[in-house]
Parts: C-alpha cells; sequence; structure tokens
C-alpha cells in the first residue's frame, strides 16, 4: 500500500509541477490524478497534520485566510487552499504542494463547502471544526438551512474527536446534540434590551418547542443573545467573546475580543464576526493577543472581499454578494463610505451562483435610496432581473444603464462620474469579471 500512496504522490506533484510551470494553472487536476491512482491518498497525505476545517453560508475564506495569517505568527508550516479548491480533489492537490519540513508542527487550515464536508472528512479527521454560520443560499443546491446544517453535522460526525468551535450567536448551531465537543464564541458588547428579529428572518424558532424566539441583543439576521421563552433554550455560554465595538468604517472596524482590542483592514460588522472566529482559533492554540493583532492587522485583500482594483481613474471596489444576509450587510457598509461612488451589479445564475435569482428580492437594495448614487451598470447573465429590481428599489430608470456583457461594463466605469465605484458580483461573474481584467491588462497575473 504504501507503494501506491508513493507512487500517487510522485505522479500527483509531477504534475502539478508541470502545470504550474507551463499552463500557469491546474490546481485541482493533480488531486483528481492522484485520487485515480490511489483513492485514499488524501488519508496518507494528511497524516501529520493538524487539520482544522472552517464551513458554513458567508465567511468561510476570509475567516480562512485570517486564521492562517494568525497561525502563522506562531507557526512555521500552515497549508491552506487559497484558490478556493474545495472539493476532494482540490483538498488533495493542496496537500500535494506542500514543503513543510518534518518535526515541526505542521497545521492545514481548510476552506470547505458545507455539501462538500462529509465527502472530505470520509479520509481525513480534522482536529477543529470551525461553523461560521449557516443562511439561506442556492436553495437549489443545498436546501433551507436545516439540511444545509445537516450536511455539515454528518460530516462533523465522521470525526467526533474534533472540537466544534461554533458561532454561539446563531441559534441553529445549538439546536442539536452532536458526539463532537463543543465550544462557542459570539458578541457580547451591549446590555439586555428584549427584541425580535426582523419578521423576514429565517432561523428565529425554537429548535425544542417552535415557539418564536426573542433576543436580549441583535447583531444581524437572526444573530445575537437569543432565549426561548417557552422553554429553556437559549444561547449557550461564550468561550471567546467580542465585548465592544469600536469605530466602524466601510473599509475597516476596531473592536475588543477577550478585553484585547484589534483592529481589521476591511470594512462591514459581518467580517469583525470573521476575525473574531480566527482570534477564537489563535486563542484555542494559544497564540498570544500581540500575535493575533498581527494576524488580523494584515491588508492584503482575499479574492471577492472589498478587493481594490483601479480602472481607468476609477477606485473599485469588488464585492462578493451570495444571497440576501451577505448582501444586506454588504449594502450596509458601502452606504457608510464619505465619498459619493457609482455602482455596479453583476447578477449570474451558474450552478455555482445558485440557479434560482429569486434571492435578489430579499435583499434591501431599498436602502441603497439613501443615498444619492448618480449612475448604475447592471450586468451578467441576468441582468434584466437585475435592472428590474434596481428599479422596484427605487432607484431612478435614467441613472441605470444595462451593459450587454462585461466588455461593455469594464469600458463604461472609467465614464462614471465618480471616482469611488462598488462592484457588487455574484461568484461566478466575479470570476469573469476578474478573467477580463487580466486579458486587458488591468489584472496581472489574476491577481
Amino acid at each position: 500500500m504504501k507503494i501506491r500512496h508513493y507512487f500517487a504522490t510522485a505522479v500527483g506533484k509531477t504534475s502539478q509541477w508541470l502545470l504550474q510551470t507551463f499552463f500557469k494553472g491546474g490546481s485541482s487536476y493533480p488531486g483528481k490524478i492522484a485520487l485515480t491512482l490511489d483513492p485514499n491518498i488524501l488519508d496518507y497525505l494528511a497524516k501529520d497534520y493538524e487539520v482544522i476545517v472552517v464551513t458554513g453560508t458567508n465567511g468561510k475564506t476570509l475567516t480562512t485566510a485570517l486564521i492562517v495569517k494568525i497561525l502563522q505568527q506562531e507557526f512555521d508550516d500552515v497549508l491552506t487552499n487559497p484558490t478556493g479548491a474545495n472539493m476532494v480533489q482540490g483538498i488533495v492537490s493542496t496537500f500535494l504542494s506542500a514543503h513543510g519540513k518534518k518535526g515541526r508542527k505542521k497545521f492545514a487550515v481548510l476552506e470547505i463547502d458545507e455539501a462538500s464536508l462529509s465527502k472530505v472528512t470520509r479520509y481525513i479527521k480534522p482536529k477543529l471544526f470551525v461553523f461560521t454560520n449557516i443562511f439561506r443560499d442556492q436553495m437549489d443546491r443545498y436546501g433551507e438551512i436545516y439540511t444545509t446544517y445537516q450536511m455539515i453535522l454528518d460530516g462533523a460526525a465522521q470525526a467526533p474527536e474534533a472540537t466544534i468551535l461554533a458561532n454561539g450567536d446563531s441559534p441553529i448551531f445549538n439546536s442539536k446534540d452532536t458526539p463532537n465537543p463543543r465550544i462557542y464564541y459570539g458578541f457580547n458588547h451591549q446590555a439586555d434590551h428584549e427584541q425580535f428579529a426582523h419578521p423576514n428572518t429565517d432561523g428565529v424558532l425554537c429548535p425544542h418547542c417552535q415557539h418564536i424566539l426573542h433576543y436580549k441583543m441583535i447583531t444581524y439576521a437572526n444573530l445575537g443573545k437569543y432565549y426561548c421563552p417557552n422553554c429553556d433554550f437559549k444561547r449557550p455560554e461564550l468561550a471567546y467573546q467580542l465585548t465592544q465595538l469600536g469605530e466602524m468604517t466601510n473599509v475597516s472596524s476596531v473592536f475588543t475580543v477577550d478585553e484585547e482590542s484589534y483592529k481589521i483592514e476591511v470594512g462591514g460588522l459581518y467580517n469583525i464576526y470573521n476575525a473574531l472566529t480566527a482570534a477564537a482559533v489563535g486563542q484555542h492554540y494559544g497564540v498570544s493577543p500581540e500575535k493575533i493583532r498581527l494576524g488580523l492587522g494584515y491588508d492584503e485583500k482575499v479574492f471577492g472581499r472589498q478587493e481594490v482594483i483601479t480602472i481607468g481613474s476609477k477606485k473599485c471596489t469588488l464585492v462578493l454578494v451570495k444571497n440576501p444576509v451577505g448582501l444586506n450587510q454588504v449594502i450596509d457598509t458601502i452606504t457608510l463610505s464619505p465619498n459619493d461612488f457609482s455602482l455596479v451589479c453583476l447578477l449570474n445564475a451558474n450552478y455555482a451562483d445558485g440557479i434560482d435569482v429569486s434571492w435578489i428580492w430579499d435583499g434591501s437594495y431599498e436602502h441603497l435610496t439613501k443615498r444619492a448614487i448618480p449612475q448604475v451598470l447592471t450586468g451578467g447573465d441576468r441582468r434584466e432581473d437585475m435592472t428590474f429590481r434596481l428599479q422596484v428599489a427605487g432607484i431612478a430608470e435614467e441613472t441605470i444603464h444595462e451593459c450587454a456583457n462585461l466588455d461593455d461594463v469594464i469600458a463604461q466605469i472609467p465614464q462614471l462620474p465618480t471616482e469611488e465605484v462598488y462592484i457588487l458580483a455574484t461568484y461566478t461573474a466575479v470570476l469573469q469579471l476578474r478573467q477580463k481584467l487580466t486579458e486587458k491588462g488591468i489584472l496581472k497575473g489574476g491577481n
């Protein structure tokens, strides 16, 4: 069996080198080759690693990146899958690319798609699962939030000794017993105040008695200090807690976790959750506050997460949007901008985006009317739906220009009347836009 492991590894590494050297790509294909030669190769490749898995609806990519940055302050060998190749073959490719030295403590921090988790944990046994949140997303693929959570639990159950570090503000993460030990993080920054979630909010029924949950504090959506007035269901005790919110702008946030002050160089309350999650992982592994602060403080934007691209003379901030809760947080964040801005909305409906685009009607595009946005460009495969949604939201029809293709979008951006531009795009639209920008030399090497 060892010979099979070695042969599959050698062939996988060789194909990876060839693809990266001569074709500048191939993130998953080497893993596919290695798996064909040895279906159990992942167990062999990951055996010396402390594996941390990050999963959930929103925040996986940035949370994973922040965890990696924090652990790198303390440990020399930290492997991750930065390309977003989070299916089994992509994970195998990630391990094939490792160059860690023997004798050192080695980490693998892996972003795993919710639906793929059980496929991965069939082969590797993580030591820590990190659950960010679960919101309604791509219902044609995941179904309702309870179906998605069961997918995650099925994956975690295959590594029952692994600890689950979960968002304690999310009721669903406290709704079922698990064989895994659980610890929680969350917000504890306000005095108790009796309130309810917004009527158009998923996941606010008590899992024990189906009574509507009450809240003593709400951050957004169904996240907060919840309790059921009809039974004993309530938010669990928090092992790691955010106790104070400082200045929040559209590009940065200051906050306090367990009496330590931190700052991140991205805006939005939702990104503070991502930072809190990463800080909790750092504390779990004994990383000092000083090193956590360094890890959180890096200013390297992650793919599609408030990355800034200059097109002509315009400063364009590219933001991935994929479901109503995430979209609403993005809208809240960009409206904090002190400057006037134009808007670009790119809507696709491919498999990776979610074929059903009805989610845009649950997004609060109406909040954009708080700002006098002088011009809006719409594009993507479902640009007509996007245009109509913005018109219904109250954005003046004469300010909206529909672009037939991405070349048209890119050509129109330098003509926009403001220096600042926000581009809100679904997943495949982000990929397509970045590819076009690379072809035109605006992005170098896809970066």
